[in-house]
């Protein structure tokens, strides 16, 4: 599979936990963090999830 680069964007603040505990299992918890995972259609849901969270590249 190919790998994508996940940057958070937007602050979880007023966010829903679930949401919260989205970011967090991404590996993500602040703003400008950038990780890369492989593009797996588990990660792909949990982006899907907070898109308005996260930009892909």
């Amino acid at each position: 599979m190919s790998k994508i680069r996940i940057t958070q964007v937007r602050s979880t603040l007023k966010r829903p936990e679930n949401q919260k505990l989205t970011i967090k299992a991404l590996g993500l918890g602040k703003i400008n963090k950038t990780v890369e995972v492989e593009a797996t259609p588990q990660i792909m849901g949990m982006v899907n999830k907070v898109s308005h969270l996260v930009s892909v590249s």
